[in-house]
This record gives structure tokens, sequence and C-alpha cells, in this order.
């Protein structure tokens, strides 16, 4: 049911409409610099309305298997945990931040984790797909050597509703979007730093394409383009609407962009496009093998 822009929901009000930005940041080799600078762009977009901001992949530190084992932190008491709590209860937000190398015993994980206004931790997601390709003559990377990957769908509550959160690679697989979409969520969250090969051909396309097959608003928060990194992303952060359009996107430059999204388009097009009622459950279903991780 609704009321006054307010959804019910199994006995919450869901509010519909949401200030959103992603801070496209640049990191360097300077850890203390690159949380200082998320800080700075983080107040900017609260003094610009945002309710929900999203940061980089990798957004404190540079990207690259030799980085990984030097800025890898322990959860929750290491500096970039105990950062992003600070600043969420501090200026009262959501804060998806980014993701960042996590050490536990000998293993390093690419993780993510998202902070409520009250600074708690709502949702840790470990990267699930790891990126490894070689596209010969172009760009060769195996994330692998150094990471282990994550096992756990993420979904987390807030009180705009259910939100999926996965990291970069975990955009290129559909079931993973499909069965955060299953769970209930109505946003996809995507921290990333697709490269400028794969960026080119695909950022956009699976953004749009994933918020297409879920009927979602998706979120791509990028690291911008660094021509003298080791490993230069495309930038181009975007949110996507559940039609699969483009509602913002950003140059390739460090900046923050805006979104204002109404889960009125969700519903509506949920509505319009059935699919959700129409798959042949009899022919073919989806299931998860694990319970998801979620709050």
């Amino acid at each position: 049911a609704e009321y006054m822009g307010v959804v019910i929901m199994r006995g919450k009000q869901l509010l519909q409409k949401l200030k959103v930005a992603i801070c496209q940041l640049q990191p360097s080799a300077d850890k203390s610099q690159n949380l200082f600078n998320a800080k700075v762009s983080i107040s900017d977009a609260v003094k610009n309305g945002a309710q929900l901001v999203c940061l980089p992949e990798c957004f404190n530190c540079p990207y690259g298997n030799q980085y990984f084992p030097t800025y890898a932190e322990s959860i929750p008491n290491g500096e970039t945990t105990q950062f992003l709590s600070g600043i969420a209860k501090e200026l009262k937000i959501h804060l998806v931040g980014g993701s960042f190398p996590e050490k536990e015993g000998d293993k390093l994980f690419n993780t993510s984790l998202v902070f409520n206004p009250e600074g708690e931790m709502i949702a840790k997601h470990r990267k699930m797909h790891l990126f490894d390709i070689d596209i010969p003559g172009k760009i060769r990377f195996v994330e692998s050597e150094t990471l282990t990957a994550g096992n756990e769908v993420t979904c987390f509550d807030t009180e705009f509703g259910k939100v999926g959160l996965g990291i970069c690679y975990d955009i290129r697989f559909p079931l993973l979007a499909l069965l955060m979409r299953q769970k209930g969520c109505r946003l996809l969250i995507y921290p990333g730093a697709f490269n400028t090969v794969t960026g080119k051909l695909h950022w956009e396309l699976l953004a749009r394409a994933r918020a297409t097959d879920t009927q979602s608003f998706v979120v791509m928060a990028s690291v911008a383009f660094n021509p003298e990194a080791t490993y230069s992303a495309w930038g181009h952060s975007m949110v996507v609407g559940p039609w699969g359009d483009v509602k913002v996107e950003a140059s390739n430059n460090a900046e923050t962009i805006y979104s204002d999204i109404d889960f009125d388009e969700v519903d509506q097009v949920r509505q319009s496009i059935p699919v959700s009622k129409q798959q042949r459950n009899d022919v073919y279903s989806l299931t998860s093998t694990k319970e998801e991780k979620t709050t």
C-alpha cells in the first residue's frame, strides 16, 4: 500500500524518494590523503542534499595486486572502517564505502562496507567474482593471485527498501543480480573500476542490462581516470533507472554526481512489464545454494 509517497511493506514504512551521490575519487599512493579527499567529497555531497553516498572500488589505495597486501586492513578495527563509520555517523547518512583490501588471517579480500546514519556497519560484501582476465595485447589482470573470493550474496535493509551490493566484476553475472531482485531489492550498487579497454565496451552496457534484467535502479561508482596509474580506470560513474535509462553519468575526471531516485518508477516498470510473474518456473528456476547475507 502507498500513502503520500510512503510505501507500507510488512509493517514498515519505506521512503519512495532518495537523493544519491557518487563520489568519483582519484586515489593515490597516500592512504591518509585518499581518506581526506573522500571526507571532503562526502561532506560536500551531504551539503548538496545526498542521503546515500557511494564511494568507488579501492577508494583508499591504488588498484593492483602489488598494492593489496600493503594497504590491507582488518575489519572492524582498521583505519578505513573507523573512518567510514565515523563520517556516516557525523553526517547522519547511509554510506557505501566503495571497497578496500581486507586482511583476515593469511587471506586478502576486496571488501565493501555499508554504514547507517548511526555509524553502524549494516553490510559487508567480499567481492564474489574475482577479476581474472587476459585480453591478448591489451590487458591481463588476475586478482586471484592475491585475493580470495567472497561467498555471500549481500543485501541490506534501509528505510528506502532492500539494497543489493556487488563489486565491479560481480556485475557481469546476471544471476547474482536476479537473485538480489528475487530477495526484494529495488536498488543495486556496484563500486567498480573497469579499465579503459572493457570500460569503453561494457561499463554502460552492463549497468543498463542489469537495471533492465532486474527492473531496478543500478548505481555504478567508479574511480576517476588517472593516466599515471599502473591501472587506469574508465571512470563514468552512473545511475541507471529501471527502464534501463541512464539518469546521470560522470566524465572520467574526479567529480561527484547526483541522482534523485523515485522508487515509484520501479513499481511502474514491474507492473507494466511483469516479467517476475511471467517466469516459467515450471521450465526453469533461480535458486540460491546459500542464504544471502542480510541485515
